[in-house]
C-alpha cells in the first residue's frame, strides 16, 4: 500500500483506551488496547484520572501503528470517538486537570436535578436540548465542579479553566492547546441548542455555566484538520473526524438514510434511529440528539436499555448457572422455549421507554419443571423484548416503520438472540462483518474529511453483511409473546415503592 493511506481511530471508552488502524478498504490492520483505573470515592460517585486516560490513549496510538507496521507518515487521517458525557475541567495554561473527571455513570448531581425539576425548568431544557434532566449529562457535572472546587468559578469566568468531554480533553492535549468539541458531543451536555447548533445562553444561565470555559463547536467531519503530536518521529497527524461513541457506531453502520437504525448490544443496549435533518421531539421520553454534522446536521432518536449483556453476566456471576458468558447460547438452545418463564432484568429500574426507577428484577412463570436452561433462554429473550419495546417507541416518534435493524456489540454475536430479535420486530436483523463499528465510524468520518473516501455512498459500499436474520415467527405468535412480556413487565413496575 502506498504512503498515507491508513486511518487511525482513537476509541476512548469507559474502562479502556483503544486505537485501531484501518486501511482504505475499511479493514483493521493494527490495534492496541489499555485498561485504566476506575475510582469510586463515594456511593454513586464514579471518577477517572484524565491524565491516565490521555497517557493510555497516546500509548495505544503508538502501539497500534507498530502493530500495523505503519509509520506516522502513512496516516492520512485520525478520528476520535469517546465515552460521551464524562466531564473534565482543566487549567488552560498548565494543561492539568483541576479535579478528577466525573464519569457519565456518576449520580452525585441527582439532588441538583431534582431542584431544577421542582423549579419547573425541565420542559424548557428538554425543548432546547432534546434531552432529559438527568445527572447522566455533562451540564450538572460541570456546575458541580464550578461550585465545589475553590476558586473554580472565578477562574472559569476569566477563561483560565477549560471544560470538555473526553474528545475535547484528548484534542487539547494532543494539539498543545486547541479547545474544541464536535456537535455530537456538544449535544450531550444539556447546554447545546438543537435548533441553533450552538451553546445556548438561556441554558448557560439555568446551569450557571460561564461561556468562557466552553470549547468551540466544530463539525463531526473536518475538512480542515487539527494537527496532533503523538510523540513519535516528530510527525504531526491530522484529526479529521470526531463523534461520540454511539453516534460513531450509527455512522460506522452506514445508517445514512432516515429510518435506518442500529442497536449496540453491550452491557446495556443503545439504539439510535436516523430521523433526518430536522430534530423531532419524542413523546416517549427518548432522547433527540445530533447524529453527526457534516455541513448539514443529521439527527437521531436514542434510547437505552440498562440491562443487555449485563443480564448474562448476572446469570454467570449472580446465579452461577454458567461459567463463561459464551456458554449461554448453547444452554438456552438446549430447550425449545422458556416454558412460559419471563425474566424482567429491572435490576437498576427500567430505562427507555418505560423509565421506572422503582421497577425491580422479576421472574414469573416458574414451575417445578423449570431448569437453568429455561432461565438462560428467558434472559436472552428479555434483551430482545426490551429492545423491541424501545424500537416500537422510536417508530411511533419518527412516524415511519423500520425496515431493518443493524446490530453490533458483544451480544450481537449470539445467533439465538439475533434470531429472536428479528422474530419480535418482524424485520431483518443485519450483523456486519466488521463489528468494530464505533471505531470504524470515527475512521469513516475522518477519512471522509481527508478525502480518502469521497462520499457516504462509497462508505456504504464498505459495509458488508456477515449474517442476515430473517423473521421466522408468525406475527400473531410474536404479538402473543410480546403481550405475555407486557404482563411480566407490569409485575416489576414500581416494586421498590410498594
Amino acid at each position: 500500500m502506498s504512503a498515507a493511506r491508513y486511518v487511525l481511530a482513537l476509541d476512548q471508552g469507559t474502562t479502556s483506551s483503544r486505537s485501531l488502524v484501518f486501511d482504505a478498504a475499511g479493514r483493521i490492520v493494527g490495534q492496541a488496547q489499555r485498561e485504566f483505573s476506575q475510582h469510586f470515592p463515594r456511593p454513586g460517585w464514579v471518577e477517572h484520572d484524565a491524565r491516565e486516560i490521555f497517557d493510555s490513549q497516546r500509548a495505544t496510538m503508538i502501539e497500534a501503528l507498530r502493530a500495523a507496521r505503519a509509520a506516522p507518515r502513512d496516516i492520512i487521517a485520525v478520528g476520535i470517538t469517546n465515552q460521551r458525557e464524562t466531564t473534565v475541567l482543566w487549567d488552560r495554561r498548565s494543561g492539568e486537570p483541576v479535579a478528577p473527571a466525573i464519569v457519565w455513570q456518576d449520580r452525585r448531581t441527582a439532588a441538583a436535578c431534582d431542584t431544577l425539576r421542582a423549579a419547573g425548568v425541565e420542559p424548557e431544557i428538554s425543548a432546547r436540548t432534546g434531552l432529559l434532566l438527568d445527572p447522566y449529562f455533562s451540564g450538572t457535572k460541570l456546575a458541580w465542579l464550578l461550585e465545589n472546587i475553590p476558586g473554580a468559578r472565578a477562574r472559569a469566568e476569566s477563561g483560565e479553566l477549560a471544560f470538555g468531554t473526553i474528545d475535547s480533553w484528548l484534542l487539547f492535549k494532543l494539539t498543545g492547546g486547541r479547545h474544541l468539541t464536535d456537535a455530537t458531543n456538544a449535544s450531550r451536555t444539556l447546554l447545546f441548542n438543537l435548533a441553533t447548533g450552538d451553546w445556548d445562553d438561556r441554558l448557560l444561565e439555568i446551569f450557571g455555566i460561564p461561556r468562557a470555559c466552553l470549547p468551540g463547536i466544530v463539525d463531526s467531519c473536518l475538512p480542515r484538520a487539527q494537527a496532533i503530536d503523538i510523540g513519535l518521529d516528530g510527525v504531526q497527524l491530522p484529526v479529521h473526524g470526531i463523534a461520540g461513541d454511539q453516534q460513531a457506531a450509527l455512522f460506522g453502520q452506514a445508517c445514512f438514510t432516515p429510518g435506518m437504525a442500529k442497536n449496540t448490544y453491550g452491557t446495556g443496549c443503545f439504539a439510535l434511529l436516523n430521523i433526518g435533518t430536522r430534530p423531532r421531539a419524542s413523546n416517549h421520553r427518548l432522547l433527540t440528539t445530533v447524529a453527526w454534522r457534516h455541513g448539514v446536521c443529521q439527527f437521531a432518536l436514542e434510547g437505552g436499555v440498562f440491562m443487555g449483556g449485563a443480564t448474562v453476566q448476572w446469570l454467570r456471576d449472580g446465579l452461577g448457572i454458567i461459567e463463561r458468558s459464551e456458554e449461554v447460547e448453547a444452554l438456552a438452545a438446549s430447550v425449545p422455549d422458556t416454558g412460559d418463564v419471563f425474566l424482567v432484568p429491572a435490576f437498576a429500574g427500567l430505562g427507555a421507554p418505560h423509565w421506572d426507577a422503582a421497577a425491580r428484577g422479576t421472574i414469573v412463570g416458574l414451575t417445578r419443571g423449570t431448569q437453568r436452561a429455561h432461565l438462560a433462554r428467558a434472559a436472552l429473550e428479555a434483551i430482545a423484548f426490551q429492545t423491541a419495546d424501545l424500537i416500537d417507541a422510536m417508530q411511533r416518534d419518527a412516524g415511519r416503520a423500520l425496515t431493518e435493524l443493524r446490530v453490533d456489540g458483544g451480544a450481537a454475536r449470539n445467533d439465538l438472540l439475533m434470531q429472536f430479535q428479528a422474530d419480535l420486530l418482524g424485520v431483518p436483523v443485519l450483523r456486519p462483518t466488521n463489528t468494530e463499528t464505533t471505531a470504524f465510524g470515527a475512521a469513516a468520518l475522518a477519512g471522509l474529511g481527508a478525502g480518502l473516501w469521497q462520499s457516504e455512498a462509497e462508505l456504504a459500499g464498505l459495509w458488508s453483511l456477515e449474517k442476515r436474520f430473517e423473521p421466522r415467527m408468525p406475527r400473531a405468535e410474536a404479538g402473543a409473546r410480546r403481550a405475555r412480556w407486557a404482563l411480566a413487565l407490569a409485575h416489576s413496575r414500581g416494586w421498590a415503592t410498594q
